[in-house]
C-alpha cells in the first residue's frame, strides 16, 4: 500500500514500487499517479497514457481494471541522445505514443554498443507492434537498404524519420531541407552578406546531401552563384560542436562573414571558431543554425536557426505507424514538413553596409 493505493509487484520480483519511482518516469507529480492508479477523474487522457506507461516500463503490472488500455509495445530506434534535437523527437514521439494506449521501448545507438540491428532483433524478440527509426540506417546512402526489406518480410511495421532512401518501401517523414536552405541563404542575403558559407556533416547522409543541393540553388537564386563559385564554400565535417568549430576554420579563411550550419550543435561550433579568432558574433560573422533544439534560443548570443517541425513530424510519423500496424496500407512515400526560420541575435547586417 503506497499512498492509497496498491501497486502491484513487478513481474519477477516481489518489491512493491514506490509512487516516486513511477512518478519520476512519467515525469508528473505523486498525487497524479495516485489518481490515474485509484481511477480517479481530473487527469488528462495524455498524462493517464505517460502513468501507465511508466508501470510498464518500470515492470510492473497494470492495476487489472487499467490493463485493458495497453496496445502495446512500440520501439524507438534513435541515435546517440547529446544532440538535444533527438531526445526532442523521442519526447513527443513517446507522448502521442502513450496517448494512444502504446508502450515506447526507446533503443539508443551509443558509439561502441549495440548496432542498429542488433537493437531492431532485440525489439523483434520482444514482440513490439511497430518501429519507429530517427535519422536510422536508412539515412546513410553507404548501408544496405536490405535490412528494411527484411524487417517488412517479417511482418513488421516500421516508419522512417529523417534521411529518405526511394530503396526502402515505407513511410517517410522528412522536413523540406532545400526551403530551410533558402531560407537561411535569403536571411543573410538581406542583411547584405555576400560570401555565405555551409557547414555540413558527412556526404553520405541524405540530410547532407539535400541541404548542399539547397545551398548552391539558393545562392545561385539568390546571389547569382554558379555551381562552381557554390561548392567549395561547402565544407563536410561532422554533425558536432567539434565539426561545426573545424568547418569554420576553412569557411572563414574563405572570408565568410555568414555560415550556415546543418544543425545547432555545428552552429556553437562555428561561434567558437569565431571567437577563437577575436571576432564578434554577429558583428563580423553571422551564424545560423538547424533544428532549434531545446535551450538555443537561450545560448550567446541567442541562436538564429531555421526550426524543424518536431511536434509535426513525430505525430505524422507516429499515425502512420499506427494505420499500418491497424491494418490500413499507408502510401510508402515521402511526407515533407515545412521549416520555419527563427531570427535570433546571431545574425546582423553586414559590417560597412
Amino acid at each position: 500500500m503506497v499512498g492509497g493505493v496498491t501497486v502491484p509487484a513487478p513481474r519477477g520480483g516481489p518489491a512493491s514500487p514506490r509512487l516516486v519511482h513511477i512518478a519520476a518516469q512519467a515525469s508528473v507529480s505523486e498525487a497524479t499517479v495516485s489518481r490515474v492508479l485509484n481511477g480517479k477523474p481530473g487527469v488528462a487522457d495524455t498524462t493517464r497514457q505517460r502513468v501507465l506507461a511508466a508501470l510498464d516500463v518500470l515492470g510492473y503490472e497494470r492495476p487489472v481494471r487499467l490493463r485493458r488500455r495497453s496496445a502495446g509495445l512500440i520501439g524507438l530506434v534513435t541515435p546517440e541522445l547529446t544532440n538535444p534535437i533527438f531526445p526532442a523527437f523521442a519526447q513527443v514521439i513517446e507522448q502521442v505514443l502513450a496517448g494512444h494506449g502504446y508502450t515506447p521501448v526507446l533503443c539508443t545507438q551509443l558509439p561502441g554498443g549495440a548496432t542498429e540491428d542488433e537493437l531492431v532483433e532485440q525489439l523483434v524478440e520482444r514482440g513490439v507492434g511497430g518501429i519507429v527509426f530517427l535519422s536510422g540506417l536508412h539515412a546513410d546512402l553507404s548501408a544496405d537498404p536490405a535490412r528494411y526489406a527484411a524487417l517488412a518480410a517479417r511482418g513488421v511495421p516500421f516508419v522512417l524519420i529523417n534521411g529518405f532512401n526511394g530503396a526502402i518501401s515505407a513511410p517517410f517523414v522528412s522536413p523540406d531541407d532545400h526551403a530551410a536552405m533558402r531560407m537561411a541563404v535569403g536571411h543573410l542575403a538581406e542583411l547584405g552578406h555576400e560570401r555565405i558559407g555551409l557547414a555540413l556533416g558527412p556526404r553520405r547522409y541524405v540530410p547532407s546531401r539535400r541541404k548542399r543541393e539547397g545551398f548552391v540553388e539558393a545562392l545561385a537564386a539568390v546571389l547569382g552563384r554558379s555551381r562552381d563559385e557554390a561548392e567549395p564554400a561547402v565544407q563536410h565535417t561532422l554533425f558536432s560542436v567539434e565539426g561545426g568549430q573545424v568547418a569554420a576554420g576553412a569557411l572563414l579563411d574563405r572570408g565568410c562573414t555568414g555560415i550556415v550550419c546543418g544543425s545547432d550543435m555545428m552552429a556553437l561550433g562555428v561561434v567558437r571558431a569565431a571567437r577563437g579568432r577575436g571576432l564578434e558574433v554577429p558583428g563580423d560573422v553571422s551564424v545560423v543554425g538547424f533544428d532549434d533544439s531545446q535551450l538555443i534560443a537561450f545560448t550567446d548570443p541567442p541562436m538564429t536557426t531555421v526550426r524543424q517541425p518536431v511536434q509535426a513530424m513525430a505525430t505524422a510519423a507516429v499515425g502512420a505507424l499506427l494505420e499500418e500496424i491497424g491494418g490500413s496500407p499507408v502510401q510508402r512515400t515521402e511526407y515533407v514538413f515545412q521549416p520555419e526560420l527563427v531570427v535570433r541575435g546571431s545574425t546582423a547586417q553586414v559590417r560597412g553596409r
